[in-house]
């Protein structure tokens, strides 16, 4: 039994988003939506000694692309950038030593795509996290409708899929009742955010997971898989 899971790819997730992708056996990246501004596709939240901060990539963005064809802006230093903001932040952390050189690797990596930039972020993550999932790209998929629900099931049969793993507020957007239709069962999210240590002052939930490596190391998977 196949479980789906399918979601916009975002720049350095959450921990909610790693808590889907742990449970799903293939995990779909929704690049063929068009593309949200001032969402967390090209932006996410890392804690400092003065409360939290974005790390944003900079895009050339047109309405109403889709985020498979949002560029980078090439002539923005983000990458430098966001390195030495981790450094800042993060260096008296734990394990920022354990995992530094994998994130100076990827931000040494050329980007012309911003789809490029976060499903290479995402690939690293879940291998320092170490979950091991199938990651599908949408525009790689030959989906055939544009209707928000059916996409969703078409993307559940062209992969397998006997179970649809959807976000606990699924359901205020999709229609349940199709995939019923489609026999395929819709399951729901129910992440519970957890505390865990963190550098500086109070807990911070909602950072990016970038927090919750470099302050739990190895430990860090088993934190989400008890969050629920």
């Amino acid at each position: 039994m196949t479980v789906v899971a399918i979601h916009q790819p975002q720049y350095l997730p959450w921990l909610g988003y790693f808590d889907k992708l742990d449970r799903c056996d293939v995990f779909c990246l929704l690049d063929t939506v068009q593309y949200k501004k001032n969402e967390f596709q090209n932006r996410n939240r890392i804690k400092t000694a003065d409360g939290w901060q974005w790390l944003t990539v900079p895009v050339t963005y047109r309405f109403p692309q889709r985020i498979e064809e949002v560029g980078v802006n090439q002539t923005v230093d983000w990458q430098r950038k966001h390195l030495q903001a981790l450094k800042t932040n993060y260096g008296k952390a734990p394990f920022f030593e354990t995992y530094y050189a994998s994130f100076e690797e990827f931000y040494q990596q050329q980007y012309e795509f911003l789809v490029q930039v976060n499903t290479a972020c995402i690939e690293l993550l879940i291998e320092l996290l170490g979950i091991e999932r199938k990651l599908v790209l949408a525009s790689s998929l030959k989906i055939e409708t544009e209707d928000p629900t059916l996409r969703l099931v078409e993307i559940c049969k062209l992969l397998g899929g006997d179970f649809y793993l959807s976000g606990r507020d699924g359901a205020k957007y999709m229609d349940v009742d199709i995939f019923q239709n489609h026999k395929i069962e819709v399951l729901f999210q129910n992440f519970q955010h957890p505390q865990y240590p963190q550098c500086y002052g109070p807990f911070e939930p909602n950072m990016s997971i970038v927090d919750l490596l470099f302050n739990c190391g190895p430990k860090s998977l088993a934190i989400i898989r008890e969050a629920e």
